[in-house]
């Protein structure tokens, strides 16, 4: 990853004082151009849905779960957090069939949601008809910051594999395993009524990171099946909720050792 052209997508939407406000601008310059050079920074897109999902369909199948899986473990140890959110997206590349766009309605008071894909919304993903001038730098500035915000958006989803299909294959170390266990480990030991945000607190030594980053992996994990829950009608713990895929998740529930194995091809780890 070029230094200097990471430097020009993190300082164009954040300062000391968190986000720029960077609404409705304009890229251009001499250093828009450079990040472009090393794709770090993208003209705007203009997309319809039914497209949008035909390339998603199309990148996700010239990559293998053993490829992503190996990535989100080679980031625990190098706090590379672009490689963290390609395994969600390429797995609501494979749940999603083909199909066009189906307007999803949902009334509730006066709530209609015609902009947004019944179909998509069925497998838990967020697309809309088409999109017009959407920013990428925005995504990745996102993806590489903190592993992903966005990460059940299908523009986002294509975005994140299309950028993954370009990296070097990455090979996990002693250290990425050892790193993960110590994490289902965690999983064990926290109280069966505690939520996410307590599992969160709990992680602070266990590797380098902060909040965000701690966020990421754990609404990853609820993603792809390690933190399953038992329920999906409990009541938020922690304060504001900040959830996603983990919000139901509790102590009481530990990891799913089926999908450890599924992705992660780890049988225990005592």
């Amino acid at each position: 990853m070029d230094k200097k052209a990471k430097k020009i997508l993190m300082n164009t939407f954040w300062s000391s004082k968190g986000w720029k406000d960077y609404h409705a601008r304009e890229f251009s310059g001499m250093d828009f151009e450079y990040a472009k050079t090393k794709a770090m920074m993208f003209d705007p897109i203009s997309i319809h849905h039914d497209e949008c999902i035909e390339k998603l369909k199309q990148v996700a199948g010239g990559i293998t779960k053993q490829e992503v899986a190996a990535a989100f473990l080679s980031s625990l140890s190098t706090r590379e957090l672009h490689l963290r959110s390609a395994i969600i997206s390429w797995i609501f590349a494979q749940e999603l069939q083909s199909h066009t766009f189906s307007p999803y309605i949902e009334v509730n008071g006066n709530t209609h949601m015609s902009y947004l894909c019944g179909i998509c919304n069925k497998t838990n993903m967020s697309c809309s008809e088409s999109y017009e001038n959407e920013d990428l730098n925005v995504l990745n500035f996102e993806r590489i910051k903190w592993g992903g915000i966005r990460i059940n958006h299908v523009l986002y989803c294509l975005f994140d594999l299309e950028q993954f299909a370009n990296l070097e294959k990455m090979v996990p170390t002693s250290e990425d395993y050892k790193i993960l266990k110590e994490i289902l480990k965690k999983v064990k030991t926290i109280a069966p009524n505690d939520g996410p945000r307590q599992l969160e607190e709990s992680l602070k030594d266990v590797f380098k990171s902060n909040k965000n980053e701690r966020d990421v992996v754990i609404e990853i994990l609820a993603c792809i099946g390690v933190l399953k829950p038992e329920s999906n009608n409990r009541p938020t713990r922690g304060g504001k909720n900040d959830w996603h895929f983990a919000e139901n998740w509790r102590g009481e529930d530990g990891y799913n050792q089926e999908a450890v194995k599924f992705y992660f091809d780890i049988m225990s780890v005592d």
